[in-house]
């Protein structure tokens, strides 16, 4: 694992990217208290899988058909949560 600094990351961006691409971890520290890992992403990384967009698309589906639990009161609220 390699630990640089943002000033050290902006000047050389180029070839920290390469070493993450390699498969090395590199942490880019910002300030006492911040730390960042460059990572790469690939396919498996995306916010959202098809899977979840397809779950997504299904309840905006329901909602458009009035398939929804109405919630008016705090205690309904409570209720749903389980507090």
């Amino acid at each position: 694992m390699l630990v640089i600094s943002s000033r050290e990351f902006r000047q050389n961006q180029r070839l920290y990217f390469e070493r993450a691409d390699k498969g090395e971890q590199i942490i880019v520290q910002r300030g006492a208290n911040k730390s960042y890992a460059l990572t790469p992403i690939n396919d498996d990384d995306v916010y959202f899988s098809a899977e979840m967009v397809k779950k997504i698309k299904l309840s905006a589906e329901q909602a458009k058909n009035g398939e929804v639990k109405r919630i008016t009161s705090s205690e309904e609220i409570n209720d749903l949560l389980g507090l």
